[in-house]
């Protein structure tokens, strides 16, 4: 009973000090210096070993220009038998509260000299200076602690204040010193990198940062620079540079060719299919093992897929077959059979053949994962084909063959998405309810978006008329037949005018216009959103996309700028923000985004 009510008396106790710490920190939040000194002295007399309570107590008094009383403080704390060298710092700054610079570097000096003493004082100086923005006394702290003892790093701490001081090359030291030690903070470091890099191979940071690790992989050939060097030229898009670094790391370690796989996914995803090609060239040639040198065929066979003209489809053809017929129709080339049957049926027109291959092959000995990505495929080419009811089947067949994993989600989008082409809007509806739950945020976005347009363009016209002819062009562009469904949204924009949907299919042919070329048209669409519906939901989408026209296509930075301008000043919660800002800054000619 005694021991009960002892812990009652502890926890009454804990609970009363929680609720006047709360107190008092709101009060000094609102101004009330003097009533929150009177309960931080309360706590710091009832607990003399707390520094909080002392500090807020010090702090209390600065903010009520009490300076000679935190001073007195603060001496007395130094003086009491107990190590705390940061509170020269916290008198330094009392001082040059007082405009009396002399005394404050006295004391700064005092907190620094402490560390001959002892260099583990360094973690509270140090951050004590930077508390209050003493950058070049935090350094002066880190370093002298660093010089003192090997077992002292303080690279993070310092290439933070490096940054902020705009001492970029330090910064980078700092970086590669913390890489060195600790390979696992290699991602964080190139996430730094990356706030003061731009795509821009002459820009101060870029430069800076391909000089020091040149110079270090000179002196210490390590892979490390290798690979950071391949990751800064990818950066700036220069992938033949990039190359050379992976063979260079290729060479060292052998076999692995993972990184020059990778690369070659990014050159031909950013369209440098020259560079592509030699990268992949690579790959089959050294390749050690059948399923490496299928992958780089693979690889190939996607760039010539996506470059290749109508006059060149034949040659494409017989390119698979070849390699079909080396490697084999099997599950080990599966992957390289959806590519084949999707060129087949998006491209060559030769739908019913690619249907025919998938259904085999869907019958082969496949996993259960296989055989859903061949049935994936196979569903899409039969809503390509029109034939809704027996991509429907297939759809729903992937959600019971996968049911955990993110294939299952598509499918349904799928089986929403196809019921939406069909007409049937209330089934479409049911599917897109389950998937606004995704745990996948790209499959919750795009059924919320295709959820929206249904329930809002559902309202106003039972009928659904326009509804109807926007799925219809929805389905036309997925079938490539962009001048039709280009028409049917004039026929909405001339015979709906002024109901819901008419910006929808303001923003849906403007981006046709983009696809095939037409900026000039894309652009007066855009516009013509952002005169009439600038407080809908798709203005920001405009203006993003007017500002990527006028940047890459029309040459016209300033009309980019404004319109990203527009996005950060009037869509703070569009996803296209964050871009916009990027954007926004590189065309202002900020040196660090």
């Amino acid at each position: 009973m005694r021991k009960l009510c002892f812990i009652l008396f502890l926890f009454t106790v804990s609970a009363g000090f929680s609720q006047s710490d709360a107190l008092a920190n709101n009060y000094y939040e609102q101004g009330q210096f003097q009533k929150a000194l009177t309960i931080y002295e309360k706590l710091s007399k009832q607990n003399p070993y707390r520094l909080d309570y002392f500090m807020a107590m010090v702090a209390a008094n600065q903010q009520l220009e009490n300076f000679s009383e935190a001073e007195k403080l603060l001496k007395e704390k130094l003086g009491d038998g107990r190590n705390f060298p940061q509170l020269y710092v916290e008198l330094g700054y009392n001082y040059s509260l007082q405009n009396k610079p002399e005394l404050a570097s006295e004391y700064f000096n005092k907190a620094i000299e402490a560390l001959d003493q002892n260099p583990n004082f360094a973690y509270n100086i140090g951050a004590t200076f930077q508390k209050y923005s003493l950058l070049d006394e935090a350094v002066s702290a880190y370093e002298k602690a660093m010089a003192l003892s090997d077992k002292m790093d303080f690279n993070a701490q310092l290439a933070q204040i490096y940054g902020e001081q705009g001492k970029l090359e330090k910064m980078f030291d700092s970086y590669l010193n913390l890489i060195e030690k600790n390979l696992s903070f290699k991602a964080s470091a190139q996430r730094y990198f990356s706030l003061y890099t731009t795509e821009d191979p002459t820009n101060e940071a870029n430069v800076i940062l391909k000089k020091i690790l040149l110079q270090r992989s000179q002196q210490n050939p390590n892979i490390l620079y290798n690979d950071l060097l391949s990751w800064l030229f990818i950066q700036q898009k220069e992938y033949k540079k990039a190359f050379t670094q992976e063979k260079a790391i290729y060479k060292r370690i052998g076999e692995d060719l993972s990184g020059i796989t990778d690369l070659a996914y990014i050159a031909i995803t950013d369209e440098d299919y020259e560079t592509g090609r030699e990268i992949v060239n690579f790959i089959i040639d050294n390749s050690f093992t059948p399923q490496n040198k299928l992958q780089g065929n693979q690889i190939l066979m996607k760039m010539e897929v996506k470059t290749a003209t109508p006059k060149e489809y034949a040659q494409v053809e017989k390119k698979f077959e070849n390699l079909l017929d080396e490697f084999g129709r099997n599950r080990e080339t599966y992957l390289l059979q959806i590519d084949y049957n999707h060129f087949l049926a998006f491209q060559n027109n030769k739908k019913e053949l690619a249907i025919d291959n998938l259904k085999a092959l869907a019958k082969e000995q496949l996993t259960s994962y296989q055989e859903a990505r061949v049935k994936m495929e196979l569903a899409d080419i039969l809503v390509f084909d029109e034939k809704f009811n027996e991509a429907l089947i297939y759809y729903s067949q992937i959600q019971k063959k996968v049911q955990n994993d993110v294939l299952a989600q598509e499918a349904r989008f799928k089986v929403a998405r196809t019921s939406y082409f069909k007409g049937d809007f209330e089934w479409a509806q049911v599917q897109l309810d389950v998937l606004k739950k995704s745990t996948s945020q790209l499959m919750a976005n795009d059924a919320m978006q295709l959820s929206l347009l249904i329930r809002d363009n559902s309202l106003e016209d039972s009928t659904q008329t326009a509804l109807k002819k926007y799925a219809r062009a929805d389905l036309l562009e997925f079938q490539d037949k962009d001048a039709e469904a280009i028409a049917v949204l004039e026929d909405i924009l001339t015979n709906n005018k002024g109901e819901k949907i008419e910006d929808e299919a303001l923003l849906k042919q403007g981006e046709i216009y983009e696809k095939i070329g037409e900026y000039a048209k894309a652009e007066t669409n855009y516009l013509k959103i952002i005169e009439f519906y600038n407080d809908d939901i798709l203005a920001d989408d405009a203006h993003y996309r007017l500002a990527k026209i006028y940047e890459e296509k029309l040459n016209q930075p300033d009309k980019a700028k404004t319109q990203y301008e527009a996005i950060i000043f009037n869509f703070a919660d569009s996803i296209y923000f964050v871009e916009a800002r990027k954007k926004y800054r590189a065309l202002r000619g900020d040196a660090i985004n």
